[in-house]
């Protein structure tokens, strides 16, 4: 499923999302299932001629080989397994495109309503930060800003799926990533996604200094922790997440400019990671974060 995701969020960005992006939400279901149609039609008829002129021995531009392809093409059963074809599409469209407006796996969460009785459970949390975000949108503009902001996450994307997160919610230039413990345990897909997002960005240093005159940065805080998941809303229905964890992941994040860092991880997640000898682990000591009681370790990452 992941690798699923993957492809489509890649092929989106490539083929469809440039021209199609500004786009009403039908429009898009519309153009995107046209294509993948007009493909598998293509694909049907390049299957046909090779069948054909296999079995009749000739050329695939021979008159035969063509009229027995106009004729499985022109047959009232060819005709209702396209209708099929296309009702399938346009419906997977459809939630390909509601499941990537709420969220990666939040849709099907809502199907199965996994979280339609509270539940607690452990998980990672990353809260990251465009640095000098209030400078750059002041150089460029809202508008422009905007523009910049729209490229900029959907750079990000890409990594966060690849290493099984799940994009909580954007709050202006901030972005809330989160990890089921096993998930971002494992491999450390966590600390791997920040890594990675960095050199997303870094690949694309010539489209941002070209479109914007700007490449964005950003910071990150980590710390894990027991939150209480469950649905909530009525007009509006949303899964959110309550618990000390995303309030100290916050505050953690808040501190990176203080120790002038890119990435500082709480004591608390660091023991329970296992990184590779790549990674040099500093201390920064422990710190008091406002509304903690108890003092809180926070170390950083220095990548060799």
């Amino acid at each position: 499923m992941k690798i699923l995701q993957m492809i489509y969020l890649r092929h989106c960005r490539l083929y469809i999302k440039e021209d199609f992006g500004f786009l009403i939400f039908v429009r898009k279901i519309v153009y995107k299932s046209i294509i993948y149609l007009v493909i598998i039609i293509l694909f049907l008829i390049l299957t046909s001629l090779i069948s054909n002129a296999a079995q009749l021995r000739k050329g695939i531009f021979d008159k035969d080989v063509w009229r027995n392809v106009l004729e499985f093409f022109s047959a009232a059963a060819f005709w209702s397994v396209g209708v099929y074809m296309a009702a399938i599409i346009v419906v997977s469209q459809f939630y390909a495109e509601v499941s990537e407006s709420v969220g990666q796996g939040v849709l099907n969460n809502f199907f199965i309503g996994k979280y339609h009785t509270p539940t607690e459970e452990e998980r990672i949390y990353m809260f990251l930060d465009m640095k000098s975000s209030t400078t750059i949108a002041e150089k460029l503009g809202h508008v422009k800003y905007f523009g910049m902001l729209r490229e900029y996450y959907a750079d990000l994307s890409e990594p966060i799926v690849r290493y099984s997160g799940e994009i909580y919610q954007y709050v202006g230039d901030e972005v809330v990533v989160t990890w089921k413990l096993k998930n971002g345990l494992r491999d450390n897909n966590c600390i791997e996604c920040f890594y990675a997002m960095k050199q997303s960005l870094i690949s694309n240093v010539a489209k941002y200094s070209e479109a914007f005159g700007v490449v964005p940065s950003f910071k990150a805080g980590f710390h894990s922790g027991a939150v209480t998941t469950g649905e909530i809303g009525v007009i509006k229905r949303d899964i959110i997440f309550t618990g000390d964890v995303l309030n100290t992941t916050a505050r953690i994040q808040s501190l990176c400019n203080t120790y002038d860092v890119d990435i500082l991880i709480s004591g608390e997640l660091i023991k329970k990671l296992s990184l590779p000898a790549r990674y040099q682990i500093k201390s920064l000591g422990d710190n008091e974060l406002k509304g903690r009681n108890e003092k809180i370790e926070l170390l950083t990452l220095l990548s060799s």
